[in-house]
Formats: C-alpha cells, sequence, structure tokens
C-alpha cells in the first residue's frame, strides 16, 4: 500500500510522528500547523485510518501509525539517497557524453574549442562521433548533434544556431588561368547543374561530383576545379580564393539537436551552452563576413 502513497503526504506524518505536534511539525516542514493538520486528515481519509490520537499533550501514534512507521522511514532513506546521488552527479557534471558531428563542422568549428570544455569538466566522459546522417541519434546512441541541414527530421529536436552562408571558390592556381573555362566540382547528387553554374560557368565541364563536402574543399584547393562550399570550410582551406560571385542564400542552417525521447542531464545542458557560446562566436566565419574577394 505505501507504494501508492504520495511522498509529500508521508513527509507531514513522518514530522508528526516525531515531533508530537502540528505546531512542531510545521516548524520542522516550514509550513503552517494548519497545513499539517489538513495534510494528515487527507492521508488517514486515503488509508482509510485514523494514525494520531489527540490527547492534553499532543498527538499520539495509533497501532496503524506504528505498522507503517518504519516503512516510511526506509522510504524516506531511499529519497534521501536519491537525493544526494542526483545532487552530486549534477555538481561534479560527470558521466558519459556522447556528441556527434559532421566532419567538417567537427574538424573546423567544434575540436579547435573542445579543449575548453574538456578542461573545464575533467569528470565527463565526452565521445565526439562524427558521422555524415542522422541515424546515430534516430536509434539514440548519442545524446547531442550538430548537424548542417535545412531541416531536421520530426524526431529530433533543437535550434538552428545560424544560417549557413555560401561562397564560390578555386584554387589560385586555377583562376590564373584566366583564359580557360574552369571545370567545376558538385555534389554526387547534382544531376542537373545547380543555379550558380548556369549563372557563372555555363560552358563548364563537370571534373569531379563527391559526397562529402569537406573532401569538395580539398579537391578544389588541388586545381580539379571550383567548387560551391559553406564559407566555414572555403575561406578555412589552405589555397582557396572565394570568386566575387553572387550566390543566392543558403536555405541551410547549423541545428543543434536531440532526440525528442532523450533525457536532458545536467551534463547535456552544459555541453549545450558551450556548443551555442562556442559557434556563435564564429559568426564571422560562418557568415563569410569578409571583403577580400579574388
Amino acid at each position: 500500500m505505501t507504494e501508492m502513497l504520495n511522498w509529500n503526504d508521508l513527509k507531514y506524518f513522518l514530522a508528526l510522528s516525531r515531533e508530537g505536534s502540528v505546531s512542531a511539525a510545521g516548524r520542522l516542514l516550514d509550513v503552517k500547523h494548519t497545513t499539517v493538520a489538513r495534510r494528515i486528515q487527507a492521508l488517514e481519509t486515503s488509508l482509510g485510518t485514523r494514525l494520531f490520537d489527540r490527547t492534553p499533550t499532543g498527538y499520539a501514534m495509533t497501532q496503524a501509525a506504528e505498522n507503517l512507521y518504519d516503512s516510511v522511514v526506509s522510504m524516506e532513506d531511499k529519497v534521501r539517497t536519491i537525493d544526494r546521488k542526483a545532487a552530486n552527479q549534477d555538481s561534479a557534471l560527470a558521466g558519459p557524453l556522447k556528441l556527434t558531428a559532421a566532419f567538417e563542422l567537427a574538424n573546423r568549428l567544434i575540436i579547435p574549442k573542445i579543449g575548453e570544455f574538456c578542461r573545464d569538466f575533467p569528470d565527463i566522459d565526452m565521445q565526439l562521433l562524427m558521422t555524415k546522417g542522422l541515424v546515430d541519434l534516430g536509434s539514440m546512441e548519442a545524446d547531442l548533434a550538430v548537424r548542417m541541414t535545412p531541416q531536421p527530421p520530426d524526431y529530433l529536436v533543437g535550434r538552428e544556431l545560424m544560417k549557413l552562408h555560401h561562397g564560390i571558390y578555386a584554387s589560385k592556381q586555377l583562376l590564373e588561368q584566366s583564359s580557360i573555362e574552369p571545370n567545376i566540382i558538385l555534389f554526387e547528387n547534382e544531376i542537373s547543374s545547380p543555379q550558380w553554374v548556369k549563372q557563372h560557368f555555363p560552358n563548364s565541364r563537370v571534373a569531379l561530383r563527391m559526397d562529402d563536402v569537406g573532401s569538395m574543399a580539398v579537391a578544389a584547393a588541388n586545381g580539379l576545379g571550383v567548387v560551391k562550399l559553406p564559407c566555414f570550410i572555403g575561406d578555412t582551406e589552405a589555397n582557396l580564393l572565394r570568386l566575387n560571385r553572387e550566390v543566392e542564400p543558403s536555405k541551410w542552417g547549423i541545428w543543434l539537436l536531440n532526440h525528442v525521447d532523450l533525457r536532458t542531464t545536467a551534463r547535456v545542458r552544459a555541453c549545450k551552452e558551450y556548443l551555442v557560446e562556442k559557434i556563435e562566436a564564429q559568426k564571422a566565419v560562418i557568415c563569410g563576413e569578409r571583403s577580400n574577394y579574388f
């Protein structure tokens, strides 16, 4: 029966059992004595039995109360143990934390900044999983995800930190061949020419199709062709220059996500706050805020 009882009601039972008066029990619980009397009456009604006899010297436990007392004390011990563990874990911010991120987001925006978080929270077992897709969160194998996406799937919740900005990039060596229409590098699923190609390089030839944006940047840096990249990748890739060519606004953004069924722990909240701060601090490179175009 005690498993069905409300612990908040049982706290009043224990206080009155130990103090012997509603006034003393009220002071112990920091409530009015009338509240104690009312909660005890409600508990007696719920149990269908009288728990206390009112005597000239205070409240005396009935046999029913004495039978109940040890079980409630045991429950109190368990609640206190749970509270202590929760408090210790929350203050210590300890335990495993799995963060998944797209390769280039991790390599260029997160890994250079994550050392501070690891130093501040040495008891957090940070595990950084670099993957392309969202399957790891779909099967709830990670706590947090940082992703480039136009719109996350419904089974994930979170916030868009900022929109991505793109530019058109090429190596210096390729740009010096001004008399030649440059080749282009596209994603593998871009079967027809995207708008930026039609607008700026209508006579170009597709040199390479690839399935990874970081590898596209490396290919372009090695002179294989012109490529459209997020500015935080193109502007930070050695040997790439951004062309002064118009690019339509991107629908893609950087999102911080977690699975709808995953509970938010203190360490997850701490990591969220840290990631928001560090990614927003890199707004200039993400948004391509520089003027030295080629």
